[in-house]
């Protein structure tokens, strides 16, 4: 099996925030420059001012473009040729198959045998093959490093991996440099969803020392949670949830790594929050965003961090969300947060 570590980064190595601007300047007129979104209503419901970032805006509606083209840009052109391969339960899976599309290669993706069909016809669109496999991030990983055993290709990794983390940070520097144009000061808070924790991790690599970091996770997903309580990594068995995009069984080794020494708290959201949450977005802000991409918003709009911050970042993960999943969640919540 392959990877990308070629590259003179060993695989537990961990970011520095110069591997962040060195991505940002790869990625320079391959990602989207997202905007910062605030709104007036959300500041009320949150009693403070939310500064929004809209990575659900991003090339394959989520920030793991970031990442993976991050991964794929470091191949040499014998590497692409061999093939892309990852696993993945949607958007990650996407963001390879635009890395391979953009670059001419071609990818191979395992994805559960339940992954959001609006995510799979994307993959497919993009040009990569999808094979189907169990439900857990586990059945998933094995099966891609089958694949690639069998063909010699190589294994993009969804989150940890020092290219992907620093790909992935950089929807963070991104962030920083926004606020800093604006005039705005550090931030007091920043709220960083977690599945298998790269865009969180990253978070914690380049957010300003005065900002305190927060993730958030599905209940009964919250690898993250029991891992910090415990003092090493937890894994869980996913419970069900909204949040398709965060259920791995356990947090990236590496990422865990970076995001205990620097994280403030963890929280856990339900559903019903997320629901509301991502519902109230889009009536009062006109943002699309799907359960996951939510997460961090619902954390703010519902008043959990300690203490009184007065500037507060949110990150907005993704937005691929099936059109029926948005028709049942306007029903439940057609009032928004305050359902």
């Amino acid at each position: 099996m392959t990877t990308v570590d070629h590259v003179g980064l060993r695989g537990d190595r961990r970011v520095r925030r110069s591997d962040v601007e060195a991505a940002a300047t790869r990625l320079r007129g391959r990602i989207v420059r997202t905007p910062v979104i605030r709104n007036d209503v959300l500041d009320e419901i949150a009693g403070t001012e939310l500064w929004v970032k809209a990575e659900n805006l991003q090339h394959i509606g989520a920030f793991k473009a970031r990442g993976a083209l991050n991964n794929a840009l470091q191949l040499t052109t014998e590497e692409l040729a061999r093939g892309l391969i990852t696993y993945s339960s949607g958007n990650h899976a996407q963001a390879v198959a635009l890395a391979a599309n953009q670059l001419g290669a071609s990818a191979t993706i395992a994805m559960p045998i339940d992954a959001p069909t609006v995510k799979v016809d994307v993959v497919r669109r993009l040009g990569a093959t999808v094979v189907p496999i169990g439900t857990t991030s586990l059945e998933r990983k094995a099966k891609a490093l089958e694949i690639a055993n069998e063909t010699g290709g190589i294994i993009i990794e969804p989150f940890d991996h020092p290219h992907t983390i620093a790909g992935q940070a950089t929807a963070t520097l991104e962030f920083e440099r926004q606020l800093m144009e604006q005039g705005v000061e550090p931030l007091d808070a920043l709220i960083v969803p977690c599945g298998g924790g790269g865009i969180l991790a990253g978070a914690c690599v380049i957010a300003d020392r005065a900002t305190a970091v927060y993730g958030v996770e599905p209940f009964g997903c919250d690898s993250l949670g029991q891992s910090l309580r415990a003092g090493h990594i937890v894994a869980v068995e996913p419970g069900p949830t909204l949040a398709d995009g965060l259920k791995p069984t356990r947090i990236g080794a590496l990422n865990f790594k970076t995001i205990a020494t620097r994280i403030s708290e963890s929280f856990v959201v339900s559903d019903d929050e997320l629901g509301r949450a991502m519902i109230e977005l889009l009536l009062r802000a006109k943002l699309l965003v799907e359960p996951s991409g939510a997460a961090a918003l619902a954390i703010a709009l519902g008043r959990k961090l300690p203490g009184t911050p007065k500037r507060v970042g949110v990150m907005l993960t993704g937005g691929n969300v099936a059109p029926s999943t948005i028709a049942q969640l306007i029903s439940e919540y057609p009032g928004g947060w305050h359902q």
